[in-house]
């Protein structure tokens, strides 16, 4: 990843560096202002945060952007499989009718400019899609639930269907979240997956030193990416794991569920 910030509180992605007509980002932990678990970088509004806190560092991030943002577009992630396009339906509600239409949402799709789709994580992994002939763009939330349900998959079909998207148009990048050497998961998890259809050799490890498995969701959504015939050079993987480097980038496994937010954002200029 690319910084976009002196002080490096804002990354990007190089593989989209050289798309003028998009901005993205990822931001990191420091920047901010929020304190405790929330230090100090935490855009998000929903675990419990100071709300002022949330809205100055929300300026910080928009400010700190080449092209102002009309809105960050934050959904309430649910861990399930939901995308939402936002377009004139969205554009032309009330504020409330917004955060109604943001409930139980994990992945969002635009063509509208100026609006930046974001994505909350904190070990799970933050995806951002770049449809590049239409242009459409797209923030999915995979955690593993998300990921064993294919929520990857089903934003792209989503995007194929309602904008005519082809994988070789696409342009991924899937950022910062849990690594395969930290993410330790229990039986179930591991038959989840493999139930799933997933290739568990090649997504999975065991670990004979403490009788677990592992598993790798960045292989397990970049197999979702591949086999909708994204190329394999149109994919950046961050190969940052938020688990072990805690300090820079926000971890609920180990700071908590009551703790800041990585923040992750595409939208069309």
């Amino acid at each position: 990843m690319i910084p976009l910030t002196e002080d490096r509180k804002m990354l990007g992605y190089e593989i989209l560096a050289s798309y003028p007509d998009i901005s993205c980002f990822v931001t990191t932990r420091h920047g901010g202002c929020s304190r405790g678990n929330y230090a100090s970088l935490n855009c998000t509004p929903y675990t419990g945060d100071e709300a002022e806190a949330v809205r100055r560092n929300r300026e910080t991030v928009c400010s700190s952007l080449p092209q102002c943002p009309k809105e960050l577009v934050i959904p309430f992630q649910t861990h399930g499989t939901k995308a939402l396009i936002i377009d004139e339906t969205y554009l032309q509600a009330t504020t409330e009718g917004r955060r109604a239409m943001l409930q139980g949402v994990d992945a969002l799709i635009t063509r509208e400019p100026g609006y930046c789709i974001c994505i909350s994580t904190a070990d799970c992994i933050p995806i951002l899609l770049y449809d590049r002939k239409n242009p459409v763009v797209a923030a999915v939330h995979a955690g593993w639930r998300g990921t064993v349900n294919y929520i990857l998959r089903q934003t792209l079909d989503k995007m194929r269907t309602c904008y005519g998207t082809d994988g070789r148009e696409v342009i991924a990048c899937i950022g910062p979240g849990i690594s395969l050497s930290a993410f330790e998961v229990g039986d179930e998890v591991y038959e989840a997956f493999r139930e799933s259809g997933f290739p568990m050799d090649y997504i999975s490890e065991w670990k004979p030193d403490t009788h677990k498995y592992h598993i790798d969701l960045w292989a397990a959504n970049r197999l979702q990416l591949l086999d909708f015939g994204v190329p394999s050079a149109q994919v950046e993987t961050a190969n940052i794991c938020t688990f072990s480097r805690y300090e820079e980038f926000f971890s609920a496994r180990r700071l908590g569920i009551k703790s800041g937010r990585i923040l992750s954002g595409i939208m069309l200029k």
